[in-house]
């Protein structure tokens, strides 16, 4: 036996290694590759962001534009004329009829901040929180009031002239690649999938249309929640007899652009401001409305419009919204439902694909 032992000992050194030179400078190099792709990432990911922008209003245009396609048999040329001319008249009209008395309320909001912030912390209600959880005393720096505080946490104006500047030059170039994408992008879709074996072309072609029917499900659905938060929230204020119900009704409706979390924040923030203007009832009642309507839309109107539209399910979206809110701010918590529609497509293709070598051939949902 101790023979045989040996014999099978000198006999397992002897063999080859399984690793070759092949593979360790294939494993080597993949490895290398994730590093600069990650690194890339991070150096890119403001480029990243602005283009996952324009290809989500591309994609949601698209829609529009292939409508007039297919149905008023317009050429795709003059389509995308018309389409981005009645996005132009719309915020035109908005621009017209709704900002300036947005801008004027808003500018009464920004003189009166520091009589606001001053009732808010002479309020009865906010003295009997600070006297349980010590508001002021970690809020206040030395010598400073919350009027001197809010003033002081304002960015120098170079800054914001800066930061003026650079949004304006995101916005300009989020157009220009919405607009190079709705004409040129189909084009450049064929010809790569002119490239696909004829056998796989199909398969990429259905999951292409169902990642563009999910983004622009979800970019329509996201339309709608935002505009039910602006119109009842402003309609609330407006009969409450709020002073800045149109710029808070808008920020709020903005707010819907994060699931979830937005419309908790916005509430915080609008009660406090009408427990400053209005007093201690109708911050309650408004309290109240951003409660009833925060559960409304977080358990029952989000989650019906998400899963109609892009079929996530609702856990998988606060899933989402966090841990992209984490990675990328707001915009990640934004394009957290239609990325994770994406995976998901992308997913059960993979299933699908690894069930159908596996001999289990099932049909395709």
């Amino acid at each position: 036996m101790a023979h045989v032992a040996d014999a099978d000992i000198d006999s397992s050194v002897g063999q080859p290694s399984q690793v070759t030179l092949k593979t360790a400078f294939t494993v080597c190099f993949a490895v290398l590759a994730v590093a600069v792709f990650a690194v890339l990432i991070v150096k890119t990911e403001a480029a990243l962001i602005l283009t996952g922008l324009a290809a989500l209003f591309a994609m949601a245009l698209d829609h529009l534009v292939s409508l007039l396609v297919q149905r008023a048999r317009f050429r795709r040329s003059s389509a995308i004329s018309v389409v981005l001319a009645a996005v132009l008249i719309v915020l035109t009209a908005l621009a017209l009829i709704v900002v300036p008395a947005a801008i004027t309320q808003g500018e009464a909001l920004a003189r009166e901040a520091p009589e606001l912030i001053e009732k808010v912390r002479t309020s009865r209600f906010f003295q009997l929180v600070d006297q349980r959880f010590n508001v002021l005393e970690q809020l206040q720096r030395k010598d400073q009031n919350p009027a001197e505080l809010a003033s002081g946490a304002l960015p120098p104006l170079l800054d914001a002239v800066t930061g003026a500047f650079s949004l304006v030059g995101a916005i300009i170039t989020v157009v220009f690649l919405m607009v190079f994408m709705l004409i040129f992008g189909p084009g450049l879709v064929q010809r790569v999938l002119a490239q696909a074996l004829p056998e796989r072309r199909p398969r990429y072609e259905r999951v292409l249309d169902k990642m563009y029917s999910a983004t622009g499900g979800y970019l329509s659905g996201l339309t709608l929640i935002c505009s039910i938060n602006a119109l009842l929230t402003s309609t609330c204020l407006a009969l409450l007899g709020m002073p800045f119900f149109l710029p808070l009704g808008i920020a709020s409706g903005f707010s819907s652009l994060v699931p979830y979390a937005g419309p908790i924040v916005a509430g915080g923030f609008v009660t406090l401001l009408t427990l400053a203007t209005a007093g201690v009832w109708k911050a309650l009642l408004v309290f109240v409305y951003f409660v009833l309507y925060g559960v409304t839309e977080g358990n029952v109107l989000a989650p019906l419009v998400f899963r109609r539209t892009v079929h996530v399910n609702p856990l998988l979206t606060l899933f989402a919204v966090v841990f992209f809110g984490e990675l990328a701010g707001i915009i990640g918590a934004v394009m957290a439902v239609p990325l994770m529609a994406t995976a998901q497509i992308i997913l059960r293709e993979l299933l699908l694909i690894r069930r159908e070598k596996l001999g289990d051939r099932v049909p395709v949902p």
